[in-house]
């Protein structure tokens, strides 16, 4: 089984490229997000002749997520359990589906470095209940992978050297904290399981030449349940998406599952 992610970064402007991409890597789910449309807008109908669902949450220009599946799904939630956004309008950032006798959330974490402390207390609220979900999903027994932009870099590996700010939200110690959280529930960072150590980005911004210079980030992460990182045998992300014309800013991020 083949499931990957990617932050597309404008739906509308990257359209024909997650369509290529689809029909070359036909992955089995394929989660989206800042797809910056709202949810009756986003071209189901296009990726329909392709064989895949789609559950959507959008809003109009910002934000978004989208699950593109092959075969019977149901949404479990369009938006993330526990997490309330202080202004009441930032909440399409998070959809569970259920496919496959799995759980699938596809987030979209809060970056935070906008709006000052209280924007990073947004970040670390948003962490707050997605760790609550997962410790809810793992009493309950149940296999699943959230998955998605995280807007953390968990080591110095994630990251070049001068890709960020020391004081950058995505490695600020409550940021890592956590994610570490999050990891010491018994999930498994897809990624990190088959590659320990070294650079394996999945952003490169579009200022300052960081794509030809490799100065790139991983923030962009799938953590499994125990018994699904039990059947994991790859992980990787699909670089080569980010020197195509007019690419997104992140890459897909892909892994394969034992069946």
């Amino acid at each position: 089984m083949k499931i990957a992610t990617w932050n597309v970064n404008s739906i509308r402007q990257r359209q024909a490229s997650v369509e290529k991409w689809l029909k070359s890597h036909k992955p089995d789910i394929l989660m989206l997000q800042e797809i910056k449309c709202e949810t009756d807008q986003f071209p189901k109908e296009h990726f329909k002749s392709l064989g895949y669902s789609c559950a959507v949450v959008g809003q109009k220009s910002y934000n978004g997520v989208a699950t593109l599946i092959r075969g019977s799904y149901d949404i479990t939630c369009t938006t993330l359990p526990g997490f309330v956004h202080p202004a009441g309008h930032d909440a399409a950032r998070y959809i569970e589906i259920c496919t496959r006798h799995m759980i699938l959330g596809n987030l979209y974490l809060p970056n935070g470095n906008s709006g000052g402390e209280v924007g990073y207390a947004i970040k670390l609220a948003f962490c707050e209940a997605l760790i609550t979900r997962a410790r809810q999903l793992l009493t309950e027994e149940t296999d699943f992978i959230l998955a998605g932009d995280y807007n953390i870099c968990p080591s110095e590996d994630d990251y070049a050297t001068d890709a960020l700010s020391p004081h950058d939200a995505l490695i600020r110690p409550q940021s890592r904290a956590a994610w570490h959280q999050l990891r010491w529930l018994g999930l498994t960072d897809a990624l990190r399981a088959l590659h320990p150590t070294g650079a394996f980005y999945t952003f490169w911004d579009y200022q300052n030449r960081a794509w030809e210079r490799n100065s790139g980030l991983r923030i962009d992460h799938m953590l499994l349940s125990p018994r699904l990182a039990e059947r994991l045998i790859y992980a990787d992300p699909d670089i080569s998406e980010r020197g195509m014309e007019r690419p997104s800013d992140h890459v897909p991020f892909v892994i394969h599952l034992k069946e």
